[in-house]
């Protein structure tokens, strides 16, 4: 892979990571229905889990020619 698409790979997954964060805020403290909770805070964890395996990735794929 190269380096510029590295560093797309590794802005998407801090974007993944900013949205997680900002779903589990809505999912815990803005929704008051259960099914709703429960899709946002899934939603939030499986992009907190796709961003850390994108940057666990990057990280250990180590240095580009």
């Amino acid at each position: 892979m190269s380096s510029m698409m590295k560093m797309w790979v590794s802005f998407a997954s801090m974007g993944f990571m900013i949205l997680a964060i900002l779903t589990i805020y809505v999912s815990r403290y803005k929704l008051k229905k259960g099914f709703f909770r429960f899709i946002t805070a899934l939603i939030a964890y499986v992009l907190m889990i796709s961003g850390g395996l994108m940057m666990a990735y990057i990280v250990l794929s180590g240095p580009t020619n």
